[in-house]
């Protein structure tokens, strides 16, 4: 197999899938604004909320890789957030009765397991796509914000929502910026740059 196809085709991949991480960006936006203008939630609603869009991201990267199989080899990456976002998220939903700091818990592995793996897929795809900044950014994100929670597992529900929102901006909008960055690549599929090592090898 070609080189030059391998990174086409994981260009195609993620310009194909360009609304998913719009969607889950607006969504991710859309709850942290919810949560500096609506102070009145607790910490357990708070928690819900992101139970849920965790669980809508890990849907959403699981389907993606089940539709990219064909197209890129490190798709392991995508089924590993998959798998953990739905299965955070689902504990999360289906345990309303445990204690906010075992919830916080909850979406502070989450963070940081996904964390990491874009920080990974980041760095494997920083030729072949553009935009990958905002994907090791977004990754850079969570690991802090999991890590920050995890130092202080006892901070005030205030604070602990307060992080929780700022988080969800920030995280929100590296989708967002990511999304525009790659959909160009739907049509073309082209890979950010053009080396000799890119030619087709026997």
């Amino acid at each position: 197999m070609a080189i030059e196809t391998a990174s086409l085709g994981t260009a195609r991949f993620f310009g194909r899938n360009w609304w998913v991480l719009l969607l889950r960006g607006l969504l991710a936006i859309v709850l942290g604004a919810l949560v500096f203008t609506r102070p009145f939630w607790s910490l357990r609603a708070v928690m819900l909320a992101f139970g849920l869009y965790a669980l809508i991201e890990g849907a959403s990267d699981l389907f993606a890789a089940i539709l990219g199989r064909r197209h890129r080899d490190d798709r392991w990456l995508l089924l590993l957030e998959g798998i953990i976002g739905i299965g955070v998220g689902v504990v999360t939903l289906r345990t309303p009765a445990v204690t906010a700091v075992l919830m916080v818990f909850f979406i502070a592995i989450w963070a940081l397991a996904t964390g990491v793996l874009r920080i990974v897929e980041s760095v494997r795809l920083r030729r072949e796509i553009q935009g990958e900044v905002w994907l090791a950014l977004g990754g850079v994100a969570s690991v802090i914000f999991a890590l920050v929670v995890m130092m202080q597992p006892l901070a005030g529900a205030f604070v602990m929502v307060r992080m929780i929102g700022a988080f969800a901006l920030i995280l929100g909008t590296t989708e967002v910026m990511l999304a525009f960055k790659v959909r160009g690549t739907r049509e073309t599929g082209r890979p950010r740059v053009s080396e000799p090592s890119y030619r087709r090898v026997a």
